[in-house]
């Protein structure tokens, strides 16, 4: 099935003009129904999830007794519709000047393509699409984990189901070609570790956590607390890199309930306020991954910020600089020089509407990787589509962000 709202094809000729095929770092899956429940023990997955349905016959999702409402129609079944890939293009491209809700009203049904879950369909798709390998993340499991931050123990346990469930479904290494990312927690450290174990053993090339504060104590702490060392160590040793996906990061809860603002909006009813706070997870954890040392205990530690867009790294390096003379009172903090680590050990994801040349320009051609999003509303119509506008970009440089600096991240460092 072609998808509708493609605008041009600027971008697909250009992958062809460099006889190339591209490595889509950041793809989708919609969950079956059955996504953290299939392994999961009758008991904690009653307590758990409850699934109802709203006065419009909408199948609506209680988790852990809220309602999850980040995703309004969340029952991915034969019955589900669903928004079309790249809806919203168009509106983020133009600065946001089209509705969101009546830029995301147009729908299709699910059971009309089966490649958004199941993964020889996928594969066929990809051909078409000039995509030769991608990383696959989920729709509903990035912004559960936020529903159990009280709750390490059942967080690892519904992390593990669910990680059973997407090796079933897509595999870690699907023909070297689909990669689907299992989810871990540090919440539960033994059970992130008995994941980690687990995942690579079973072929994963990378792994996936929250790019925020971790949950589970009396006050939150940093992932690069030295508590969580033992998960690090095997990272580094396996070179394994770990990537950052957007997702519910407690960011709107914790900002909106401080400002008066309501900590759970649906996707329609985020506000402005709500979204100039969108950065602030990634750019939070960046520091906290730099001066709370991990990469002087864990020197091998790659990491991708997915879906976090890029360009407010310009206004991050600004502040590193500013940081470098003063005195660091933490109890644990860094050796390293602030800049070199952040040039070294961190690659990021453009959005699809910002400007290439000028992120280039920020991070340097090898460290910024391509991701499409698709087939999400909030992506681009098909994976090439990112490319319909890259300025004055070299061939050399957009051979790298379209294939190489992706590849370079599947082998251990060396």
């Amino acid at each position: 099935m072609t998808d509708t709202l493609v605008q041009s094809d600027r971008g697909r000729q250009l992958v062809q003009q460099l006889g190339i095929r591209l490595f889509d770092a950041d793809n989708h899956y919609y969950e079956t129904p059955d996504c953290f429940t299939r392994h999961l023990s009758p008991d904690t997955a009653r307590q758990a999830f409850r699934w109802v349905r709203n006065d419009s016959g909408q199948s609506r999702l209680i988790v852990n007794g809220e309602l999850l409402r980040m995703i309004v129609n969340p029952r991915f079944d034969e019955n589900a519709r669903i928004a079309q890939p790249g809806g919203l293009t168009q509106m983020f491209r133009s600065g946001g000047d089209i509705v969101h809700r009546s830029a995301s009203q147009a729908v299709e049904a699910l059971s009309d393509r089966p490649e958004y879950q199941h993964r020889d369909a996928r594969l066929e798709v990809m051909d078409r699409q000039l995509v030769e390998k991608n990383w696959l993340f989920p729709t509903i499991g990035v912004i559960i984990e936020e529903y159990f931050r009280d709750q390490p123990n059942v967080t690892s346990e519904i992390l593990a189901s669910f990680n059973r469930w997407l090796e079933e479904e897509w595999g870690f290494a699907y023909k070297d070609r689909v990669h689907a990312v299992p989810h871990l927690s540090l919440a539960d450290i033994q059970g992130a570790i008995t994941q980690l174990d687990w995942v690579l053993s079973r072929g994963a090339k990378l792994v996936d956590l929250r790019s925020c504060p971790v949950p589970g104590a009396s006050i939150g702490r940093s992932l690069a607390d030295p508590a969580f060392d033992p998960f690090w160590s095997r990272v580094n040793e396996a070179g394994t890199p770990v990537t950052l996906h957007a997702g519910d990061l407690g960011t709107t809860r914790r900002f909106s309930t401080d400002w008066g603002e309501n900590p759970n909006p649906t996707p329609y009813d985020t506000t402005r306020f709500q979204m100039m706070q969108s950065y602030r997870s990634a750019y939070d954890t960046a520091a906290a991954l730099i001066f709370h040392g991990l990469f002087d205990r864990h020197p091998n530690v790659r990491i991708v910020f997915v879906e976090q867009g890029a360009t407010w790294t310009r206004f991050f390096l600004h502040n590193l600089k500013k940081t470098l003379r003063r005195v660091d009172n933490s109890g644990f903090t860094t050796k390293l020089d602030p800049l070199e680590t952040f040039r070294k050990h961190f690659w990021f994801e453009p959005y699809p509407e910002e400007n290439l040349e000028e992120v280039v320009d920020i991070l340097g051609e090898d460290r910024v990787v391509f991701g499409s999003d698709w087939p999400h509303v909030e992506g681009t119509p098909e994976p090439a589509a990112f490319f319909d506008n890259i300025g004055a970009l070299s061939p050399s440089t957009l051979t790298k962000i379209m294939w190489e600096n992706a590849m370079s991240l599947m082998e251990p460092p060396s």
